[in-house]
């Protein structure tokens, strides 16, 4: 039986995201070996915390090396600072450069509004993404964050959500998609979320 694998390189919160997953009649294995992930149907990358701090985690552990590998072989879906790491490059403390598998940057959100961004907001869809199958358009999910994706090519922003100022909400490159939201903290939008990423290796 296949399974979606959870990458475990100590900045996320896996519960939530692996009890959402099993909700939805998603196979899981939370792992941090290179032959769980090489075996996986799927991969998920879940993070909380600082640009830098995650993306040196992944590069001492060599997971960076096995996600550039597998991204191109089968589904790779991140999630709020998970989807972060997808970019090339993070300003957030310090320049720092991510998996690039996504083009453009991470910078602090450009708002009037008071950081973080926590809460519920709208989605809208500027590009039709199978990981938005079923989901209304104006639907909302909870954000928690202060920083954001930029410089992405058009093309490559599949949500966009409001916040001030228009923020990029999820994107999508070949098989790589990220959400810069909580899927798992998102009712039942958010479950659709995951059952359609669960469906994408099938």
């Amino acid at each position: 039986m296949g399974y979606t694998a959870i990458v475990d390189y100590g900045v996320g919160n896996l519960k939530s995201v692996t009890n959402a997953l099993r909700y939805v009649g998603v196979s899981t294995q939370i792992t941090g070996e290179a032959t769980v992930l090489e075996r996986a149907d799927a991969i998920l990358l879940p993070g909380v915390g600082a640009f830098p701090d995650a993306a040196e985690r992944l590069r001492e552990s060599g997971l960076d090396r096995v996600l550039l590998e597998q991204a191109g072989r089968k589904p790779l879906l991140g999630i709020c600072l998970g989807m972060q790491l997808l970019f090339e490059r993070g300003e957030e403390v310090r320049d720092c450069e991510g998996l690039g598998l996504v083009s453009g940057c991470i910078r602090r959100i450009e708002t009037a509004e008071k950081l973080p961004h926590i809460g519920w907001n709208q989605l809208a869809f500027p590009n039709d993404s199978p990981l938005f199958a079923g989901v209304e358009e104006g639907s909302c999910v909870y954000f928690v964050h202060s920083f954001c994706g930029v410089e992405t090519r058009p093309e490559q922003v599949i949500a966009t959500t409001d916040y001030g100022a228009t923020v990029v909400a999820a994107v999508q490159n070949g098989n790589v998609y990220g959400c810069q939201f909580h899927p798992e903290k998102s009712g039942e939008t958010g479950l659709q979320i995951l059952k359609n990423f669960g469906g994408l290796n099938r």
